[in-house]
This record gives C-alpha cells, structure tokens and sequence, in this order.
C-alpha cells in the first residue's frame, strides 16, 4: 500500500484554510478509498514541521489544542535519500520512526506552500508530487506576472497596473495618479495571496491610500485592476497533465458590496448576505453558487475555452482553478487569476460534474505519478572536460 503524506498548514494567512482542505478534502476521501496509507503531516504558523495521526481530527484545531501539541510533541524531519523519508523521535530514548513517502499532497494554500516554495522542496527531494509545479505554481500566485505572462499569449485582463510597498512609501500621491487612467470602481489586491484576503473594492479617489495600505499589510507587491461593468464571475476548475479536463463552469455568489471575500467563501458560506437568495445553487465549501453559471452557450464556451488556455500558456498540471469575469451586456469574456490549490480542491464543483471526492483525489494522485515518472525519464546532467582547465 502506498504511503501519501498530506501536508498542511504553514506560515500563511490561510492557514486555517489549509487544515479545512488537508482534512475534508483530502485526507478523509483518500482515506476512504482504502487504497492508501495516509500520514497527515501540520506545519504550525511558526515554521516548524509534525508528524502523527492525531493531526488528521479537526476538534484538535478546533479547541485550541494544537498549540499544546505543538509544544510538547516531536518535530518532524525529512531525509532526503533517493526520495523522501518522515523522520521523529520516538517515546523511547534514542528511537526514531522512519516513513517513506511516495507521494506528497500539498494542501498549503498561500505563502510558502501553494506559491511553488513547497513544490522546489518536493523537487529537489526527489517525491512525486500532486499539483501544479514550481513554475506555474509561482506565476499563478503572483497576479502580476500572471497577466504578464497571460496577455503576452493574447488572453486578455481588464486595465490594471501595480507597485510595490516602496512605490507606497516614496511616492503614494504619484500612484494615485496613475489610477485617473481607469474607471471606478476599482479593485486593489495583494498581489501573492488568496482566499480574498486583504482585497478592497475602490469607489473614489479618496478611498485609494487606505486601500493600498490593506493590500500592502500583506504583500509588498500590490495590484490594482478596473471593475468589469455588467460583472457575472465565473471560475472554472481544471484537472490534468497534457490533456486537461474541465469541471462545471460555476458563478460564486457576490456580498452586497460586488466581491467574493473571504467572509462569504467561508464565514458565512453564502448565507446572510444576498437575501436568503437560494434558488438553483449548490451549497458547498465555498458557499452559494449557481452549477452551471447561468450564462449563454456561446458565453459558456468562451469562458471555458479560455480557462483550458489560460492553465495550458502557464504549464498547469495536476489541479487549478481559473477565474474569469464577463461583461454580460458587451458579450466579453476577461481572465481575471488563477489558483494553483483550490480551496476544498472545489470538490463541490467536481461531484456536480459526475466526480466524487474520492475518485478526485485519487486521479489526482495517479496525475501525479504519471509526471513523476516521465520527468525522470529526461537527462538532468551533462559530461564534460571543463573542470580540467583549471
């Protein structure tokens, strides 16, 4: 039987998020499937590593618990030897229980997990592993050079510019300026963080700096972007290697001011805040949604044509989701972002796509194989004479 260690957790905003997915999402369906040996693997929010299976229930976070765990049980290790090994001290002095990995499943949305730093770990310790790679994993969670790299392949944004938190120190009056090119209402975002964390949705000029000074709270690389008029969302998860296939096109519910943010993804799972709004949504994870987007056929195939694009001109691999925003009236379909871990890996979008949660993640894993094995087909090292000169 297979080992899959599941990590989760880590120094990030969403690391409360990263716990909700590793245990729901990924760790009770694989579980499930009775295929696997499934070791949790929680990095606390100070950067330290650990190992056991109490990890895997939710009332240890849930009461608080975890930080007396934290302090009272072993640190975990990695050995990194043909492959990766789970290393901790046992009860017994002078003990250690060994684990062998064979595959790892990230669960770390944000900062040093979800941005590709994990995936370069994974890399250079030689485990397959599930998801997106170092490359696109990084360029996705940078919402700047994603758009960069999107626009320059021709799939267009909406009007957008960014700074850095230096730009906002020197000179904010200059970069208020810049923003009289646009028409408002404008969104300001962190440019590396999900979860819509630290995003503000801009109506005036006067709202600019304290704006930028949320966004830069959390990133020191901040992006500002022109609303869609006539706005209908839609994301678009996408599973897959070489040939990717898409799930449902989906609408997420918008809070009363026009964003998603994190209160209506996770606190109020849709609820409270469109008017007991309900009909013909699905109630998941990510709260209130229409499955599928109620949008024309041409408008649908449009967006789904553009999230296959958008996952492919990025090297996507694995699972990822793609966000797009359509002006309904002008028939115009713009690439907003892409997130290289959905949160919940978006299981509610697959089960209405005639996938379940275990055969979810189970082609994920299988995904995750199949790159592993054709990239240690390729030739990393190369003889020659060189060293001899000197």
């Amino acid at each position: 039987m297979k080992t899959i260690a599941v990590i989760f957790g880590g120094k990030s905003a969403e690391h409360d998020v990263s716990i909700v997915t590793a245990l729901a999402a990924i760790i009770k369906p694989l579980e499930l499937s009775g295929k696997y040996h499934v070791e949790a693997v929680y990095i606390g929010k100070n950067g330290d590593w650990f190992w056991d299976d109490k990890l895997k229930d939710i009332k240890l976070y849930q009461s608080g618990a975890i930080e007396d765990f934290c302090r009272n049980a072993p640190k975990v290790h990695l050995l990194f030897d043909t492959g990766l090994t789970l290393v901790k001290s046992s009860q017994f002095a002078g003990r250690k229980k060994y684990q062998k990995v064979d595959v790892v499943f990230p669960a770390m949305h944000g900062t040093f997990g979800e941005d590709g730093d994990l995936m370069g770990l994974l890399e250079m310790a030689g485990v397959a592993y599930v998801g997106c790679g170092v490359a696109a994993s990084a360029v996705a969670m940078d919402k700047v050079l994603c758009k960069l790299v999107t626009g320059a392949a021709g799939i267009y944004s909406p009007p957008w510019l960014w700074f850095s938190a230096g730009d906002l120190a020197d000179h904010p009056d200059e970069l208020v300026a810049d923003c009289r090119e646009f028409t408002y209402p404008l969104f300001v975002k962190p440019a590396r963080l999900g979860s819509s964390i630290g995003i503000s949705k801009v109506d005036t000029e006067k709202e600019l700096i304290n704006a930028f000074e949320v966004a830069a709270h959390y990133d020191d690389k901040v992006i500002v972007e022109q609303a869609v008029q006539n706005l209908v969302e839609v994301t678009l998860p996408i599973m897959g290697n070489e040939q990717p296939r898409p799930a449902m096109l989906e609408e997420p519910v918008l809070n009363t001011s026009g964003v998603f943010d994190f209160d209506t993804k996770y606190m109020q799972q849709g609820k409270g805040k469109m008017g007991g709004k309900s009909g013909g949504g699905k109630q998941g994870a990510q709260g209130y949604s229409k499955i599928p987007a109620e949008v024309s056929s041409n408008i649908h195939d449009k967006a789904v044509a553009m999230g296959l694009a958008v996952y492919r001109t990025l090297g996507c691999e694995g699972v990822a989701r793609v966000d797009m925003l359509i002006d309904s009236k002008a028939g115009k379909v713009f690439f907003n972002e892409v997130n290289p871990l959905p949160g919940s890996l978006y299981a509610h979008n697959w089960r209405a796509a005639g996938v379940s949660s275990v055969e979810l993640v189970t082609k994920l894993i299988d995904l995750a194989e199949d790159r592993f094995v054709k990239k240690q087909k390729l030739n990393t090292s190369f003889n020659t004479n060189f060293l001899k000169q000197f």
